[in-house]
């Protein structure tokens, strides 16, 4: 079986920290025995975006892949980043002129295995929408990967839903991010798809999303522009992990993860 690990978004330093801290991330690679770990890193930089600085800790700390969303480019100091590191991936469906690539064929145990990284449109930017642009990919790579998984970025779940219902056999795991919220409802789909609508996030849980409840309660309240400022201690994991045959492409395991 391939093992793959799925982290939700990385909050801030104090998410870094965590996955750093006492080789946290490295002990679930160990726990779990897996091949690949993916983790969602576009709100890894204080006050949300990715920098390289953050991209780098995650790295270092036991990411193999980062995906990202929305907030992707928000740092200009990523942009060369994006587009010389291949394992550093953004949504596919942006424009062909943002910085970056939205997936990735990594050599894993000798599988090649095509991770992607769409958006949803639903209450997000007006991108292309996904399923068109995935569809597209598969086929342009079809016979140069083994496995595929993807990470849709999206606020709605029923779009997250459909999306993975569409796909349901053609990608081995499709895993959401976006909402920081993890959702109950992991499961493998008839067509062998393993699925989750949220993985969750990593980082503080004694804010709102990872950030300072003071900041979103002005923000809710005032509605005037406010510093989103990251909360602090009481950190979390959350995310997933999927077994997939090698042998079909199906996935055979889904179960949350939470440390």
């Amino acid at each position: 079986m391939l093992k793959l690990l799925c982290l939700g978004d990385v909050v801030g330093t104090e998410g870094v920290s965590y996955l750093e801290s006492g080789g946290r991330l490295r002990g679930l690679r160990t726990k779990y025995n897996a091949d690949l770990v993916i983790v969602n890193g576009e709100n890894s930089a204080e006050g949300n975006g990715i920098s390289r600085d953050s991209a780098e800790r995650l790295y270092d700390c036991g990411a193999d892949i980062i995906t990202g969303g929305n907030h992707t480019w928000k740092r200009r100091e990523i942009y060369n980043m994006l587009d010389d590191e291949e394992y550093l991936i953004r949504p596919a469906n942006y424009p062909a002129g943002a910085a970056g690539m939205g997936y990735v064929i990594a050599d894993v145990r000798g599988y090649r295995v095509l991770v992607m990284n769409v958006c949803g449109n639903v209450y997000m930017e007006p991108v292309t929408p996904p399923a068109e642009v995935a569809e597209r990919i598969l086929k342009k790579e079809s016979g140069r990967y083994d496995i595929a998984v993807c990470d849709i970025h999206a606020e709605a779940t029923s779009e997250k839903l459909f999306f993975a219902r569409y796909f349901d056999g053609k990608f081995s795991a499709i895993f959401g991010t976006h909402t920081h919220v993890p959702t109950a409802d992991i499961c493998i789909l008839p067509g062998g798809t393993g699925y989750i609508t949220d993985l969750g996030m990593c980082g503080s849980m004694n804010g709102i999303l990872g950030v300072k409840t003071e900041s979103i309660v002005h923000k809710f309240t005032v509605r005037t522009p406010v510093l989103f400022e990251p909360a602090k201690g009481n950190c979390k994991i959350n995310g997933a992990y999927f077994e997939i045959d090698e042998a079909n492409g199906r996935c055979t395991k889904a179960v949350r993860v939470e440390a």
